[in-house]
């Protein structure tokens, strides 16, 4: 008799293959749904609007030729389904806009669908081709819909109690677990497989996450979690052509993952897996690293404020500013120094916050670019080191408790008379989904980001597929290629 996986190996394959989703739940679909889209929707936006993040995708050889390979939407690209889960990870990821989601670890869910659609995509045109016997689920807009639902649940509930930070490593790891999970399922790989496959995951070598910190922060944290999906396909396929799998991989002594981070306490997870973390998951407004969102919501409210009272000159008129955020925000995005890059711009919380003060409205992506004027803004620049960041105990409590989920930022501006302008708290912004004005923010999002490449007709075709769980995935896929010539460089 072989020996059994560990616990948490085994439970993870549990829920994937034998949790039964309430197919009568529709405000669990409607989530689910507006996940597709939202993400989607990052995606073509990068697709149109990024040269940076072009150069990335692509066959890794020029000219190379994939038969019923992937086919990368807002591209004429069509590549295997390893690269094809890069490749859509990155756009999705690339301008940090897709959803977001809070706890001792912060991720977003979003990723996992950098793995997921190649796959089915994939898997469809192979089938369709006569090429492959598919053994897995139905490739349809339901499946889809299902597998979201679980990576998002794999990754959020394991986010909200395990602080892989603490030991250096990178929340992409939960994007490549959970990915990994659903990514066998969709291949037809039995539950011995899919467990095997799994303990790859906690055996590779994990991205340390200096690349997201202070003066180290560069354009890898926008395809990081592309590179997890992409070794998340490529494990399950080596595992599915004969791979053996550890059944130790995190109680292992002394080599196990276990034994060299969270000791032999392991994981802690706060209820059993289900459907709660599509239903709350953080859906960006603005492409702004989550934590800073709320701050970047009480700076334009400051701003209104400000020009309200007759003043036009920030620095000979405001002393300082001081931001009451959570201890993540304050670890995160709390920067001072010089910012070298994009990827360094739109992870400092003071040059978001003091950008949407000057502007008096949300940072777009080329805001952060290199050549954009904010970027080069004595003005800005100025205003900024005037930003006091604080750590505040009550709204770290209040976004770690999972009845509130906050995401809470104060703000108080003091000005150079003597006076201030009284802290404005926001702890639910835009896009939280306690926030009322999340449906018609995120569906605003959508068409603006669809609007740059596709018709009005084209868009309506996409949201009808979304709803016909019967859509075929290459179908679902088909409706988002494009030519080179419609990206808006």
């Amino acid at each position: 008799m072989s020996r059994p996986y560990d616990q948490p190996i085994v439970d993870i394959v549990n829920y994937v293959y034998h949790h039964s989703l309430n197919q009568d739940d529709e405000a669990t679909w409607k989530c689910a749904r507006t996940a597709l889209l939202d993400a989607m929707g990052c995606a073509i936006e990068t697709a149109a609007t990024s040269t940076e993040c072009r150069k990335l995708l692509g066959p890794v050889i020029e000219g190379t030729v994939v038969p019923d390979g992937f086919r990368v939407p807002g591209t004429e690209l069509q590549v295997d389904p390893v690269k094809g889960a890069f490749d859509l990870g990155v756009l999705i990821r690339y301008l940090d806009h897709n959803d977001a989601l809070g706890g001792a670890e912060w991720g977003h869910p979003s990723d996992n669908l950098g793995a997921i659609l190649p796959v089915m995509d994939w898997l469809s045109r192979e089938s369709l081709s006569g090429r492959r016997v598919h053994d897995g689920p139905p490739l349809t807009m339901q499946t889809l819909l299902i597998a979201l639902v679980k990576a998002y649940e794999i990754q959020g509930c394991y986010q909200m109690r395990n602080a892989f930070n603490a030991y250096g490593i990178d929340h992409v790891v939960l994007v490549k677990l959970a990915s990994t999970a659903v990514v066998c399922w969709l291949l037809g790989m039995t539950d011995e497989q899919a467990m095997a496959t799994i303990s790859h995951v906690w055996m590779d070598g994990h991205p340390n996450r200096v690349y997201r910190s202070g003066a180290n922060t560069i354009p890898r944290k926008g395809w990081a979690a592309g590179d997890a999906a992409r070794r998340a396909v490529q494990l399950a396929l080596l595992v599915q052509d004969g791979q053996p799998g550890a059944p130790g991989a995190l109680t292992a002594q002394p080599w196990g993952f276990w034994e060299r981070t969270f000791g032999e306490a392991g994981f802690l997870l706060p209820r059993p897996f289900g459907s709660w973390t599509v239903q709350n998951v953080l859906f960006k407004s603005m492409p702004v690293e989550g934590h800073a969102i709320s701050a970047v919501e009480a700076a334009i409210l400051q701003g209104r404020r400000f020009r309200q009272r007759g003043l036009s000159d920030p620095l000979k008129q405001i002393q300082r500013i001081d931001l009451r955020t959570t201890a993540a925000a304050f670890l995160i995005v709390n920067k001072h120094g010089p910012l070298h890059n994009a990827a360094d711009r739109d992870h400092c919380i003071q040059y978001v916050v003091a950008l949407a003060f000057l502007k008096g409205s949300p940072p777009e992506a080329a805001d952060y670019l290199d050549k954009s004027p904010w970027a080069n803004s004595e003005e800005l620049a100025a205003l900024r080191e005037r930003i006091v960041v604080q750590s505040d105990p009550r709204l770290t409590e209040d976004y770690l408790d999972l009845d509130k989920k906050s995401i809470g930022a104060g703000m108080t501006v003091h000005l150079a008379d003597g006076s201030s302008l009284p802290q404005i708290l926001i702890e639910y912004p835009v896009g939280h989904a306690r926030n009322p004005k999340t449906p018609a923010a995120v569906q605003e999002k959508f068409f603006q980001n669809m609007g740059l490449m596709f018709s009005a007709t084209e868009i309506s075709r996409i949201l009808g597929a979304v709803q016909n769980p019967d859509t075929l995935i290459s179908d679902f896929i088909d409706l988002f290629v494009q030519p080179p010539a419609k990206a808006r460089f």
